[in-house]
């Protein structure tokens, strides 16, 4: 992430740039005033790779996500090589799905293998009084994701 300032410019890692309430209640990223993110730097080696976005919302219009996902994957022969998946408005910053991301490396993408690390991706979430269905909206994202096709 490149940040730019009065004094200025400044990279931080995507890992490093938003915070949650444990680190600082009144931020939601590392920007201070007078900041603005400038760009985002994608590394080389993710060059080539199948990107995959979805948001889910309530209206058809701009809304806040109920739940997205985010995923990068370099697949050559169909099997897995590398790959980053991510989801949002689960958790108070970004949550990478590092385990789903490690169950997948050296695997061929299926509809069965596909489902299997969207179930493991879910295990231990934990929602909030009213909002359970973000769980299974969460697991069909992954799951989608992995196989890389936008609904219909």
């Amino acid at each position: 992430m490149v940040i730019r300032g009065r004094r200025g410019e400044r990279t931080v890692a995507a890992e490093d740039f938003f915070l949650g309430p444990a680190i600082d209640i009144t931020r939601m990223t590392v920007l201070q005033p007078n900041e603005i993110l400038q760009s985002v730097r994608i590394p080389d080696t993710w060059a080539g790779a199948d990107f995959y976005f979805e948001k889910v919302r309530d209206r058809n219009a701009w809304d806040f996500p109920l739940v997205n996902v985010a995923s990068a994957m370099r697949v050559e022969d169909g099997v897995v090589q590398d790959c980053r998946i991510s989801v949002g408005a689960v958790s108070p910053v970004p949550l990478r799905m590092d385990r789903c991301e490690e169950l997948l490396r050296g695997k061929q993408i299926s509809e069965d293998i596909a489902t299997r690390i969207a179930e493991l991706g879910v295990i231990g979430a934990k929602p909030l009084r009213h909002n359970g269905y973000k769980v299974p909206l969460m697991r069909n994202l992954i799951r989608r994701a992995i196989r890389g096709q936008a609904p219909v």
